[in-house]
């Protein structure tokens, strides 16, 4: 029987195509997921166990009926200005919630844990380059906060004989192969890739338009200090992604100890060298989007350092900005995509 790998938060986008990785690997994936945000149509790699990650005996008793080697963890509230407003939302879930999942696996020696955290834990750090682990952390947002002491928590355990590892990185994009099946599908979309492709691929003009995108794509500030006064920003492809967070599992396995990685591309795109290759990925040469002014609080770059990560797990990012663009595009042209964007507007 194949080892057992629980994923929390694997109905989401990431934790999807984690849990598809996972099985083509040879583990037995263990979806859980509440679906407060995750698709129910994304859980098919594994086995699907629908709960909460602050419920301790629903978390004690799928530990307990399918004996887990390890465990990833994927759930969290990821809209920054969400968070802002609703500050209370993302601590008590990403903060409170995951601190009671990662003690009740202990409890229940489930001793490995990958946490998918984020760069957003360094706050602004554009005039630095590529940030390493040593970079201070200061968050600015109660997302950033709230992944940043469920990380404390986690390490904290070590003292337990817990041992983890954190990987902080920034923007993913693309999706996995057509057969998965699988993909991102948020109502608001709030990212950068999929807002630029969706209104380039003939989407329905109902689906842009609950996705705020029936006017295109809009540059925001094209007079920073970057090379070509657009902002830079670090993408990672989710398959290259969930490839370092089967690295990590692997790392931990071989009693690697407890450590903290970013992940990133190591340099950045700027969003105009974004929209370059999207005319040519999507061949619409002629696309010309809209600009406006910057908006306040963006700073001019964020980009992290791979080189940890290359030099303990062996990683660095294998697809390209033309890859991401062109498997996202797929993936947003599929009938899948449509069906599950009008499954969350009620129109299925």
């Amino acid at each position: 029987m194949p080892s057992s790998i629980i994923i929390s938060g694997g109905a989401g986008y990431i934790g999807s195509h984690a849990a598809y990785a996972l099985q083509a690997s040879g583990y037995l994936p263990v979806i859980i997921d509440n679906l407060a945000t995750g698709n129910e149509w994304a859980t098919s790699f594994g086995v699907f166990e629908r709960g909460d990650i602050g419920d301790a005996d629903f978390v004690r008793a799928v530990c307990e009926k399918h004996q887990p080697i390890a465990a990833m963890h994927f759930a969290a509230f990821i809209e920054v200005g969400e968070s802002v407003h609703n500050p209370a939302k993302y601590f008590d879930n990403n903060r409170d919630k995951a601190s009671r999942f990662f003690k009740t696996l202990n409890n229940c020696d489930v001793k490995k844990v990958v946490f998918s955290s984020t760069a957003a834990v360094y706050g602004e750090a554009a005039e630095v380059g590529a940030i390493s682990e040593f970079f201070p952390t200061k968050p600015i947002n109660p997302y950033g906060q709230s992944k940043l002491e469920a990380e404390a928590f986690l390490r904290m355990l070590d003292s337990n004989g817990m041992r983890s590892v954190t990987l902080r990185y920034f923007n993913v994009a693309g999706a996995a192969p057509a057969n998965a099946q699988i993909g991102e599908a948020h109502i608001p979309e709030t990212h950068l890739i999929p807002r630029l492709v969706l209104p380039l691929i003939g989407t329905p003009p109902d689906i842009l338009d609950a996705l705020g995108l029936k006017n295109g794509f809009t540059i925001y500030g094209d007079d920073y200090p970057t090379p070509d006064g657009t902002a830079v920003r670090d993408y990672i492809h989710v398959m290259d992604l969930v490839d370092a967070h089967i690295r990590a599992l692997d790392y931990l396995l071989h009693d690697g100890e407890t450590d903290i990685f970013n992940l990133g591309s190591g340099k950045g795109f700027s969003v105009n060298e974004i929209i370059d290759a999207t005319r040519i990925v999507l061949e619409r040469p002629g696309f010309a989007p809209g600009r406006a002014a910057r908006r306040e609080g963006d700073p001019a770059t964020l980009i992290a350092s791979n080189r940890k990560a290359a030099k303990i797990l062996g990683w660095k990012p294998a697809r390209t900005l033309h890859d991401i663009i062109d498997d996202a595009a797929a993936w947003h042209k599929s009938p899948h995509y449509t069906a599950a964007i009008r499954a969350k507007l009620g129109k299925a």
